[in-house]
């Protein structure tokens, strides 16, 4: 089950439930789980955000998307959470409309992006980064939505 909390005061544009559950679910199957766990996705503001990174991060600042995975991989149980995510929506919505992309858009993105953390995939490293961007690229293409990264051919090898 995907939890979707959405704390008072939240503007919108938000993605309607059914476009998160299909982002995280195609993100989850990209990843090679046969079946989706549950998780949680809080829509927040920014200061709630900026004080659990640097609560939890060390880091001082205010960031898109926080993800705290629940389990450890690679035998991920798909019975139990898979973890938490927090978005900073002011921000992501700020966040959108410099890359002149649909504020939706980009918070599923996002989401996708965090799904792949709780997943175990993560971007410290060259090659995890482009294992990562490569994933997301595949997962933002059948949902149908923008390649997050537009300087690299990673769309293109998914069509290959």
């Amino acid at each position: 089950m995907i939890d979707i909390v959405v704390d008072e005061g939240i503007e919108k544009p938000l993605p309607d439930d059914a476009s998160i559950c299909r982002a995280v679910e195609t993100a989850c199957s990209e990843a090679g789980m046969a079946q989706t766990p549950g998780l949680c996705i809080r829509f927040a503001d920014d200061s709630t955000v900026e004080s659990l990174n640097s609560q939890w991060c060390g880091r001082e600042s205010i960031t898109d998307i926080l993800s705290f995975p629940m389990q450890d991989g690679p035998g991920f149980d798909p019975d139990e959470s898979l973890g938490d995510m927090i978005l900073a929506t002011p921000f992501t919505l700020k966040e959108a409309k410099r890359l002149s992309l649909p504020p939706t858009d980009h918070m599923l993105h996002l989401i996708v992006h965090a799904t792949l953390h709780l997943l175990g995939y993560d971007h410290m490293t060259d090659r995890e980064a482009e294992l990562m961007q490569k994933t997301e690229c595949r997962v933002m293409q059948r949902l149908g939505l923008h390649n997050p990264y537009p300087d690299e051919l990673y769309r293109d090898e998914a069509d290959a």
